[in-house]
């Protein structure tokens, strides 16, 4: 069964090939879609395209399948063309010609956008939700571990005294940063482009502002042409905020796996989180964190892979937008997956308290001696030259007992505003406002 079906059948190749994995991706958006018509035919109702003894068993039925999609056992049958098309057929088995007047007054167009819309909202809610917990993990190694000391480095050399406190914190706060982009994408996203059909309106007298507040929207797409403008460029904008989070978990990963490497020992993975050889007995490898490193620089091209889709199109619909669904689509559950991992491996890491006890490390204390002798009146080039000569004729011992004052150091990693900012960033998405809706809208009251 096909929407647009009429007096011919269509070559079955040219059918494998238009549809695609279209049908297998439509299965993220089922209940998406069912939430959207459920909003659209309460407006048709009260512009009188629907009877008032009609709407309260669409909706009833609409319900129903909405469970079904929630239990997991939604499927698109055999010889279906779409999710659209299959919860029609749905509801017209149950209750007739009553249920072929849900289309009214929309298209394809607009109700793939709704559902898109309505499932990224939805999957960035998890994600924020996912980066919050992560975020809560690395806050309290950063606050138990302020002040155990470890090598800082730049170019992969021994440079500066740094902490586990800075280490975990550091990554906490660009998880700040990255939420900030999480949140311009949501607010992007959770705009209404239903009553846009197929991309220039309807004759219909259409209350596009019901919808909205139905559906728990904070306003809509107005332009109807920009609507449909805006599928890929939504799916592009999102992908820069999935890539933002992802390019922070590649590069913790990264440092995980050289920190826990027998060169470093920095910290040691739980052994139940680590893999063994085949040929090596000793071996403890940090696969997870080798995974979660592909996974988040293969997510840190879902922005191009999106741009390339849809670049150069012009207004209108296309079915090159098609395609963005299988880059889309599956890129929140591989975000997902990899926060969880990496939230649940910090929470179990170790780390090496007597990392300082090598004598390796005692030149990173050695821009402390030059800041000593400075503050003492000894100008700040002869105190440089100082220390080099004496690391360089094996004379110079370190004091390690270090102290920095100023915000965000070592003695001062205002964890405290970062947690803050983290909160205030968080709380300007109001989720409360989509749950309320969402639950108005499936209610039977």
């Amino acid at each position: 069964m096909k929407l647009w079906e009429k007096d011919f059948e269509i070559n079955k190749e040219i059918e494998r090939f238009t549809v695609g994995r279209d049908r297998e991706m439509d299965l993220y958006l089922a209940k998406y879609d069912v939430l959207g018509s459920m909003a659209h035919i309460t407006m048709l109702e009260s512009i009188g395209l629907i009877g008032k003894d009609e709407l309260p068993q669409l909706l009833a039925e609409l319900r129903n399948i909405y469970a079904v999609c929630e239990r997991g056992e939604f499927v698109i049958e055999d010889g279906i063309e779409d999710v659209h098309s299959q919860v029609e057929l749905m509801l017209t088995r149950k209750l007739g010609d009553m249920g072929k007047k849900i289309h009214s007054g929309r298209s394809r167009n607009d109700q793939v956008l709704v559902d898109l819309k309505l499932f990224t909202r939805s999957r960035l809610i998890d994600i924020a939700r996912q980066v919050k917990t992560l975020f809560d993990e690395l806050i309290e190694k950063s606050n138990r571990y302020k002040d155990l000391l470890m090598p800082g480095y730049t170019h992969l050399q021994v440079a500066m005294p740094s902490s586990f406190g800075l280490w975990f914190g550091a990554y906490a706060e660009s998880l700040c940063d990255d939420m900030l982009f999480l949140q311009a994408a949501y607010r992007m996203t959770n705009r209404n482009p239903l009553g846009s059909a197929a991309g220039y309106g309807s004759s219909f007298p259409l209350n596009r502002q019901m919808t909205t507040d139905l559906l728990g929207f904070d306003t809509m797409d107005y332009n109807v042409v920009y609507a449909q403008m805006g599928r890929g460029k939504t799916e592009r904008n999102v992908g820069f905020a999935l890539a933002t989070i992802a390019g922070t978990l590649a590069k913790l990963a990264f440092d995980a796996c050289l920190f826990n490497s027998q060169n470093f020992s920095f910290v040691k993975l739980p052994k139940e989180c680590t893999t063994g050889s085949s040929i090596m007995p000793h071996k403890k490898n940090p696969d997870v964190f080798e995974l979660i490193r592909a996974k988040s620089n293969k997510l840190q091209a879902l922005p191009q892979q999106v741009t390339l889709i849809m670049n150069n199109l012009p207004c209108g619909y296309f079915r090159d937008l098609q395609i963005i669904k299988e880059v889309f689509l599956p890129a929140f559950d591989e975000l997902e997956d990899c926060l969880q991992m990496t939230a649940y491996i910090i929470n179990k890491m170790e780390v090496n308290e007597h990392i300082l006890d090598n004598p390796m490390y005692d030149p990173m204390f050695s821009v402390e001696e030059v800041n000593r002798l400075a503050s003492e009146g000894l100008p700040f080039r002869d105190a440089y030259k100082k220390v080099g000569l004496d690391i360089e004729a094996g004379r110079f011992t370190p004091n390690k007992n270090i102290h920095h004052t100023h915000e965000g150091s070592l003695g001062n990693l205002c964890n405290d505003r970062i947690a803050a900012l983290m909160d205030s960033v968080l709380s300007q998405f109001h989720f409360e406002r989509v749950s309320d809706a969402e639950k108005k809208l499936l209610s039977e009251e």
